[in-house]
Order: C-alpha cells, then sequence, then structure tokens
C-alpha cells in the first residue's frame, strides 16, 4: 500500500530587485549604527562590574593560592579581599599585571586563581564571563 506522492517542479524564485537590495542594505547600515554605541556602553560597564572574593555565601572563608576556598588559618592561605574587585581589576590580574591597590601580589594571585574557577550561579561569574568575551 504504497501511496505515490505527486511532485510538481517547484517554481522558479524570483532574484530580489535592485531597489530590495538597495533597502536591506540600508536597514543593515541603521542597525549597525545603532548597536555600536550599546557595545561601547556595554564594554564601559563590564570595566565597572564587581566581583567578590569570595561570594558573600563563602564569606569567612580563606583563598588557599590555587583558588580553593578553605578555613581560616589554613597554612598558606589568604584572607578574603578587603572589598569587591572591579572588572578592570580582575582583567589586569588575570594577565599578568599588577595588583590592585591595598593587594600583595601573592594575594592577588591567590584571588586570580579563584575567579578563573567561577561557576554559572556564582556572585561574579556573569562579571568574569563578560571580560572573557572578546571585543
Amino acid at each position: 500500500m504504497s501511496e505515490k506522492i505527486d511532485q510538481q517542479p517547484s517554481e522558479p524564485v524570483p532574484a530580489p530587485s535592485r531597489r530590495m537590495v538597495l533597502a536591506l542594505g540600508a536597514a543593515a547600515a541603521s542597525t549597525v549604527v545603532t548597536i555600536r554605541p550599546a557595545l561601547a556602553q556595554t564594554a564601559g560597564s563590564v570595566l565597572n562590574c564587581e566581583i567578590p572574593v569570595p561570594a558573600p555565601q563563602a564569606a569567612g572563608n580563606y583563598i588557599a593560592a590555587d583558588g580553593s576556598l578553605v578555613a581560616p588559618g589554613t597554612a598558606g592561605s589568604f584572607p578574603p579581599a578587603p572589598r569587591n574587585l572591579t572588572g578592570e581589576e580582575v582583567k589586569v590580574m588575570l594577565r599578568g599585571g599588577p595588583s590592585p591597590a591595598g593587594i600583595d601580589s601573592q594575594s592577588a594571585q591567590a584571588y586570580a586563581n579563584y575567579i578563573r574557577r567561577l561557576q554559572a550561579g556564582m556572585s561574579g561569574f556573569t562579571c568574569y564571563a563578560s571580560l572573557q568575551m572578546p571585543r
């Protein structure tokens, strides 16, 4: 009981007119002009976002050199950052630049390792992820 399907040759699709192509190009150009300032604003806000080290739900923990959370007083660990770190500070730290003001280089390295371990749902993750986006 196989049914034969009637296949009609499809009608050729007409090529777009020159006027239509020009109209689409103009619409695309205006979209680019509109989006560009938004991207510039986004880039600025990314550098101003903040990352707490450690996240508020882990307050009271210290940061080990590898970036893991450990109990206070653990040998080789560092106290929490005295303040939230800005996206700009984190970007510089992750590239091996100088430590943020008021933070020694060993603590900064531990904090950078902690930030690299951030996962979705953790405080500061969205800021960190946005710093990873190519511009």
